[in-house]
């Protein structure tokens, strides 16, 4: 369906590429991001030796990923902090 034939084209609604690119302008931008950093900071980072343990790496990447790098745009502060989390908030307790 991504070649944009006319058999998968509808004359009833706009093409949904179009909705989402009006109605979310520069978020497809961060996602994309997103997906390039995962891709190689972990799903390719290293040669795992199954899927499996692929997937039980994705938990602990995405949690450095989150708390830990200082990012320039927040003043050094982790993405984490964006949240405001309290004390008593669940996420607060990590390694």
């Amino acid at each position: 369906m991504t070649d944009n034939g006319s058999c998968y084209r509808s004359k009833a609604s706009p093409r949904p590429a179009a909705i989402s690119a009006s109605s979310m302008p520069g978020q497809g931008g961060k996602a994309e991001r997103f997906i390039q950093t995962a891709l190689r900071e972990w799903a390719y980072a290293i040669a795992y030796p199954t899927s499996n343990h692929r997937a039980a790496e994705l938990p602990v990447w995405l949690h450095r990923y989150n708390w830990h790098p200082p990012h320039s745009s927040l003043n050094s502060k982790p993405p984490i902090s964006c949240l405001a989390l309290t004390g008593d908030n669940l996420l607060r307790l990590h390694n």
